[in-house]
């Protein structure tokens, strides 16, 4: 990325320096302020330990068939209080990883998920569900998630609202799962079902009541002992074809658990993550150590079948794990929880990674009908993170405990590398096949659209086929070039798979909506682009209103296109830019407002320290900060359909602190009503 750095130029303070005042600043007021973003655990609460440095969350099980989930949160890390955050801003920012770090480890957007749904089943009843996942992710610029709008819903697992005797322990797992589906998965919906107990067959209706529900994935970051009735349970409760259910693999170390070791799931072990200087700006390891007792479980099920797409020789039954994410509470992640918690902690253990990569699936799409996802990472294994150091203890033969390249018993395959690996279709070490997703679409009844699905093979010379399912009514999908096209004959809004085929049978898919609007009533007139200036290329911002400076075609930066773009900040040190717009959005018009943005920062690390609002009339739509920094444009997209029929003024804030610049580069903004 640039780091060019604006005029006037200041050398930057030491950010280590500026962190010790403010935490004395904040002690003296009372409060204990957060340390660095996935800092590594006090030798008093190394990875894995429950004591004084980290602790489990759940009791452990009183009796047969009770399981417990598989949470850790770390107890030697200080956190800000919600209501403190605005008074020690900046710097009091939540330890632990936040949505930015885990989609930049993995490869991710920062708008997945849109269209699914993604199920959490856990057991016993948190009141401050909502009002804690209304939190986190209103601290991280996340879509708001709520009841009212249909995000969010809770129910028991009857599908009913006598939810369960409430629990702080269980509670702080609902909120780790809430938080973790909201980083990776920020645009899908989230089930939250509610077991009456920690049994097998509570938790195991709960699993069936979230598919009959309609959600496509579902995560369990819960388990047991296992015991020769498992194979009954299979059948019972995670025999769901064409759903992705996740399950934790455990964090005791070396061993197998259930349901981890269902053929019928996708068992998820545990890494230890953290910053480096690679090209990939981060590196992992199992979670773990040689000595066992601790980290990411692992092992070979004394009872459950091998699966036909699992290959592994040392193990005749089915091998725990399939594929990892962050689990080490040493290196945890950022969640907020106040039923038994004060707010901001520190989590770990399998129970993060088990709903990362439950919604890394729902980016990835909708699963093939009748298919077990499970098989899916080993169609694509040269699409994963192999993690190929570490162990969690000492086995034979040696792979089930240790980590080498390729499969290993504690990380699987590896973590997430995009979503390619996550995607139906495929051959075991065959082709890659990826879609590009489209992003939400909009229409009207009795008005053309066109859309064009680009696809692209690991392989050359291989020729695409296409298909799609949910398409609208009255459009249908040219199978050789991918063209979506026809009139649309209905108003609603459907969730659309489109799916790309090679001539080996690699394949792979991309999910999104498309919303057609009646075409009576709410007739759209006067649409199309409604922006002014929206490329900046008249060189001058009218008619934006813009602070100076703003409105820039110096070599600094680079325009997304054209000559002109709109560049706020990067001065490095204390500024604030600001750019807006008023514009008419007709009556019974949908309207989508986009721009490309490119944040270039010299900051490291998590923190968010400079940040850039974009707004609607009051209503906030996103914040972005130096976490988001890239190396080139990413189009941002909003839906402001709600404001049709009133003047709307777009704005973009740009805020920088007194050192380090961050650039937020913007163009080709448009806003489109049809």
């Amino acid at each position: 990325m640039h780091t060019f750095v604006r005029s006037p130029l200041r050398h930057g303070r030491l950010r280590a320096a500026t962190a010790t005042f403010a935490v004395g600043a904040v002690v003296a007021a009372g409060l204990a302020l957060a340390a660095p973003a996935g800092a590594t655990a006090t030798a008093s609460g190394t990875s894995g330990t429950s004591g004084a440095g980290v602790k489990h969350v759940c009791a452990k099980p009183t009796e047969r068939h009770q399981l417990a989930c598989d949470a850790l949160v770390r107890t030697d890390v200080a956190q800000p209080h919600a209501f403190s955050l605005t008074a020690v801003s900046p710097d009091a920012t939540p330890s632990g990883f936040g949505p930015g770090d885990l989609q930049s480890a993995y490869g991710l957007s920062a708008n997945g998920g849109a269209g699914q749904t993604v199920a959490i089943v856990d057991a016993q009843d948190d009141p401050n569900a909502e009002s804690d996942l209304a939190t986190y992710r209103t601290q991280y610029g996340l879509p708001a998630c709520t009841t009212a709008n249909g995000c969010f819903k809770k129910i028991d697992q009857n599908g009913g609202t006598s939810y369960p005797t409430s629990d702080t322990g269980w509670a702080g797992e609902i909120s780790l799962d809430l938080d973790m589906v909201s980083a990776v998965a920020p645009n899908a919906h989230i089930l939250l079902v509610e077991a009456t107990s920690a049994t097998m067959s509570d938790l195991g209706a709960s699993v069936n009541q979230a598919v009959a529900q309609g959600a496509k994935f579902v995560s369990n970051s819960y388990g047991g002992a296992e015991d020769s009735t498992d194979t009954s349970a299979d059948s019972q409760y995670f025999n769901h074809p064409g759903v992705a259910i996740t399950a934790s693999s455990g964090d005791s170390g070396y061993g197998a658990q259930y349901p981890a070791g269902s053929p019928g799931v996708i068992s998820v072990g545990g890494t230890s993550l953290t910053r480096d200087s690679s090209s990939r700006g981060w590196s992992e390891s199992v979670w773990g150590t040689s000595s066992g007792g601790q980290g990411a479980g692992s092992g070979c099920s004394a009872y459950e079948p091998k699966p036909s797409w699992q290959t592994d020789s040392g193990c005749a039954n089915r091998t725990i794990s399939d594929v990892s994410a962050v689990a080490d509470p040493a290196t945890g992640v950022a969640v907020y929880q106040t039923y038994g918690g004060s707010g901001w902690a520190v989590y770990g253990g399998t129970s993060a990674s088990s709903p990362i990569i439950a919604a890394v699936y729902a980016d990835a799409g909708t699963p093939g009908a009748g298919d077990n996802p499970a098989k899916y990472p080993y169609a694509h294994t040269n699409a994963l993170n192999d993690v190929t150091s570490g162990a969690n203890g000492t086995c034979s033969p040696a792979y089930l405990c240790t980590a080498g390249a390729g499969y290993d018993g504690p990380t699987g395959l590896g973590t997430p590398n995009g979503l390619a690996a996550f995607t139906a279709g495929g051959s075991t070490g065959g082709n890659t096949v990826t879609v590009t997703g489209p992003g939400s679409q909009s229409g009207t009844v009795g008005t053309a659209a066109s859309l064009q699905i680009h696809a692209s093979d690991s392989a050359s010379g291989q020729t695409l086929s296409y298909s799609a399912t949910g398409l609208p009514a009255g459009l249908s999908i040219n199978s050789s070039s991918g063209l979506i096209s026809g009139t649309p004959t209905t108003a609603g809004s459907d969730n659309v798979t489109v799916t790309a085929k090679d001539g080996t049978g690699a394949s792979g898919s991309a999910s999104f909506t498309w919303t057609i609007a009646g075409s009576g009533g709410g007739t759209c007139t006067g649409g199309g682009q409604l922006l002014g200036n929206a490329g900046f290329e008249t060189g001058t911002a009218s008619p934006w209103t813009a602070s100076s400076g703003v409105i820039d075609n110096s070599a600094g930066e680079a325009a997304h296109s054209g000559s002109w773009k709109a560049w706020l900040d990067g001065y490095g040190t204390t500024h604030t830019d600001t750019l807006s717009q008023s514009v008419t959005i007709p009556a019974g018009c949908k309207a989508s407002f986009s721009f490309w943005l490119h944040v270039d920062t010299a900051e490291t690390g998590s923190t968010a320290y400079d940040k850039l609002t974009v707004q609607a009339n009051s209503t906030t739509l996103h914040t972005y900060s130096n976490v988001d920094a890239g190396t080139g444009y990413v189009q941002r997209t909003f839906d402001l359909s709600s404001f049709a029929g009133q003047t709307v003024t777009l704005k973009f804030t740009g805020t920088e602190d007194s050192s380090l610049q961050t650039s937020f580069v913007i163009d080709d903004a448009a806003l489109n009503a049809s």
